[in-house]
C-alpha cells in the first residue's frame, strides 16, 4: 500500500475514547457552531466526495491525530461528510450495524482502489485500532478556539 495516497480514509477512534468527543465536550450552542462552520465551509456538499446525503446533507466529522508515544488524542480540524463518507471514517459501527459491505464498496469506489485493496487497508487500520484501545487516552480539543469555542474537557475517568 505504499505509495498510495487515499482521499477517504478510515479514522477508528480507541476504544477508550468512545464517547469522549467534541459533541461531549461542548455545549448543544457550541456545537452548532462546529456544524455549521462545516456546513457552510463546504457548501452543504462532502468534501471527500461531493456527494450529500438525503435526509442531511453533510455530517460534521472531527479529524483527530493520535500522539502514540504520549497517548495525546488531538482534535485537528472538522469536515463536512456525506452519510455514505461518514460511514467508512467509523466502519467499525458499520460493521457492527451489518453495513461492512457497503462501507468497503464506497471506500474502493471513491479512492479507485479494488475492493481487495480496499479491504487490506481495512484490515491494518483495525489493528491499529486494537494497539490504541489498549490504553487511554488525553483529550485536547484546544483547536477549537479557533471558532471561538474555549471548552472544558470533561474528566474521562
Amino acid at each position: 500500500m505504499a505509495g498510495r495516497v487515499s482521499r477517504l480514509s478510515v479514522e477508528l477512534v480507541p476504544s477508550t475514547c468512545w464517547w469522549s468527543n467534541v459533541r461531549s465536550n461542548v455545549s448543544r450552542a457550541e456545537w452548532e457552531v462546529c456544524k455549521n462552520f462545516v456546513k457552510n465551509r463546504s457548501g452543504r456538499r462532502c468534501e471527500i466526495c461531493g456527494g450529500r446525503g438525503e435526509r442531511y446533507p453533510v455530517d460534521c466529522h472531527e479529524i483527530w491525530q493520535y500522539d502514540d508515544d504520549r497517548q495525546i488524542q488531538t482534535l485537528v480540524g472538522l469536515v463536512a461528510l456525506c452519510p455514505p463518507c461518514h460511514e467508512v471514517k467509523h466502519i467499525g459501527r458499520a460493521m457492527v450495524m451489518g453495513n461492512f459491505d457497503r462501507a468497503l464498496r464506497h471506500l474502493a469506489t471513491v479512492n479507485r482502489w479494488s475492493l481487495a485493496h480496499a479491504d487490506e487497508y481495512v484490515a491494518v487500520q483495525l489493528e491499529i485500532h486494537a494497539l490504541r484501545s489498549t490504553h487511554p487516552w488525553s483529550l485536547d480539543v484546544s483547536w477549537l478556539n479557533v471558532l471561538g469555542i474555549n471548552p472544558t474537557v470533561k474528566d474521562r475517568t
